[in-house]
């Protein structure tokens, strides 16, 4: 052999023994999720006007500490749901609209790699979400948000993302309840395709096509157990997450959200393989974590891939000083912003009162709604479960307690009863059939030894607060001594005029409860989805909130009081009930 080739043989085997060492060491990676931020972007409250120790600030101070470990790379991922909840993006979304999002601003500077369109991002109409999809620095994913026109995803389905040697594909998808919350026109031209059916499509094309080593979903929708409904035909689950996980072979890692609640755990997919599932909650209070370690099989020439799940408390870490100089002139002009008075309240009003009974909270946006619809009967609910606004000046801020959502409000065609209907629906869900006066009466939840089911120290409710609908313009008592669904006894009109149960009735209603969620109207009033649609009347063109707004900027002077048109029987058993209720819920 000549010299050549000698030196050609060793440059090979020096070469293939580097590629050989390159490959056998140990390859570290982190990916950080956030999902359902609502706003909570900076450590400050605006709408309680108070500092706060939980937020995306500080997660942030978590994510530079992780990035800046040499022995690992960072993803860092959102799971949606952030264009809604404190005033600050309300700002962005309908006030401060022709400079970038302050959403875009602050991720974008947190280098988010790749993001999932939340339910509650696409709520705030066209205009906003197709402006900030084109404004973040990274991927806005939604695979089963499919454009009707051109039948491709009106979002980018999947990204690959890079990172050391390690090729990550992470697939995006969104709740697909949309279109039973939402009105259409906010999401006109697209259609909510269902989970697993859209995950097996492109499963499929990501492994043939891009040959990753690593596959993550990154779904808006909660990882409830939701096998027996899909078993038995149900499809566009809301909260699919785990049964993607279950049914899609594929999948390393599925990051969920949605659904508010903490989630770290394995399941096992069709080939008996674990996949693990995380969801941080809301509001910017954790992060959740997967740790990936990959060492690779020389005689399979793949990735042995070992994964840790783990929660993190945002209150553990300090918002950085060169975060909060950066973004302090923002947080000063959305506090002047809140800080603006809009009128004057006589007295403090609690959606506390609102668990139990008839409110003067609840029934100021029910006197509202009433005037601006000219409406025989308005629904309401408690959107938040312990909101206050006190007696005195009513600011801007205030209107995020009084009103959380950006609904718009209806006005519907219901019989009376459809109406009664609704009304069982809701009290159903909202009292427990009382065997005593010692009995509660909320519904709880209750686990298998017939206990209540405790979550941060306090019980938990059969269905959210934002789920007990009540009613005005109708007088109606409700028997917590009897079985749901025979509950409600509609005397009269509050104008003393007759209740037929035969006649149609003009109904103010929010446009979530309007398009069928919650199932009031559907399951309750059992009125097929697809007929919702053709019984509104009318539709307002901006969110009710900001009608709240002008209603008591024009009235100055506002003395919240209840109607006193429903009540809860037998009295004794109710005040015990909530005496002892009130206690567990609220400390006092």
């Amino acid at each position: 052999m000549n010299k050549s080739f000698k030196n050609f043989f060793l440059t090979l085997s020096i070469v293939l023994f580097a590629f050989q060492i390159s490959f056998s060491q140990t390859i570290k990676l982190k990916l950080i999720e956030t999902s359902d931020v609502h706003g909570s972007i900076f450590p400050y409250d605006f709408i309680n006007d108070k500092s706060i120790n939980t937020s995306l600030a500080q997660i942030y101070s978590y994510v530079k500490e992780e990035r800046a470990k040499e022995d690992q790379e960072v993803v860092l991922l959102d799971d949606g749901d952030i264009l809604q909840g404190q005033p600050v993006v309300y700002y962005y979304n309908f006030e401060r609209t022709n400079v970038l999002h302050i959403c875009s601003q602050v991720m974008n500077y947190m280098k988010y790699d790749v993001g999932t369109v939340g339910n509650h991002d696409i709520e705030p109409g066209h205009p906003v979400y197709d402006k900030i999809k084109n404004e973040f620095n990274f991927p806005w994913l939604a695979a089963n948000a499919v454009d009707i026109k051109t039948q491709k995803p009106y979002f980018k389905p999947y990204v690959i993302i890079n990172k050391d040697k390690i090729k990550i594909a992470v697939l995006g998808m969104i709740t697909p309840a949309i279109p039973n919350w939402l009105p259409k026109n906010i999401w006109k031209g697209i259609q909510f395709e269902d989970m697993v059916e859209t995950a097996r499509k492109w499963i499929k094309i990501i492994r043939e096509k891009e040959k990753p080593d690593l596959i993550v979903g990154l779904f808006h929708s909660g990882p409830e157990d939701e096998m027996k409904n899909f078993e038995n035909g149900k499809r566009e689950i809301e909260n699919a997450s785990r049964l993607v996980a279950e049914l899609v072979p594929g999948f390393d890692i599925v990051f969920a959200g949605h659904d508010h609640q903490v989630w770290n755990t394995f399941v096992k997919n069709p080939e008996g393989k674990d996949v693990l599932i995380l969801d941080p909650a809301n509001a910017a209070r954790h992060a959740a974590v997967a740790s990936v370690i990959l060492n690779y099989d020389k005689s399979t020439h793949q990735w042995v891939k070992k994964i840790k799940g783990e929660i993190i408390d945002s209150k553990n870490y300090k918002p950085g000083d060169q975060f909060m100089k950066k973004f302090s002139p923002v947080i000063e002009e959305v506090k002047k912003y809140v800080s603006k008075p809009i009128g004057t309240f006589t007295q403090t009003i609690s959606t506390r009162e609102s668990m139990f009974g008839d409110s003067p909270f609840i029934d100021l946006i029910q006197k509202i709604q009433l005037e601006l619809t000219h409406a025989d009967i308005s629904f309401a609910d408690p959107l938040a479960f312990d909101a206050e606004i006190k007696k005195g000046t009513v600011y801007v801020r205030d209107m995020f307690n009084l009103y959380k959502y950006e609904n718009l409000l209806y006005t519907m065609k219901l019989t009376g009863q459809e109406i009664k209907d609704y009304l069982e629906y809701s009290y159903g869900n909202w009292f427990n059939q009382m065997k005593n006066e010692n009995d509660y009466l909320l519904e709880f939840k209750i686990d298998l030894t017939g206990s209540l089911v405790f979550t941060n120290g306090r019980p938990q409710l059969a269905v959210p607060s934002y789920s007990y609908s009540s009613a005005a313009g109708i007088n109606y008592t409700v028997d917590v001594s009897k079985h749901a669904g025979d509950r409600v006894t509609i005397s009269s009109m509050s104008d003393g005029r007759p209740f037929d149960l035969h006649k149609t009735y003009k109904v103010a209603v929010n446009s979530y409860r309007g398009n069928g969620g919650g199932g009031h109207l559907t399951i309750g009033a059992k009125i097929p989805q697809k007929e919702l649609a053709a019984r509104v009347i009318n539709s307002t063109q901006k969110d009710l909130r900001y009608y709240l707004m002008k209603w008591i900027e024009k009235k100055k002077i506002v003395t919240p009081e209840s109607f006193g048109n429903w009540k809860v029987i037998p009295q004794s058993w109710w005040i015990k009930g909530k005496e002892k209720d009130y206690k567990i819920l609220f400390g006092q």
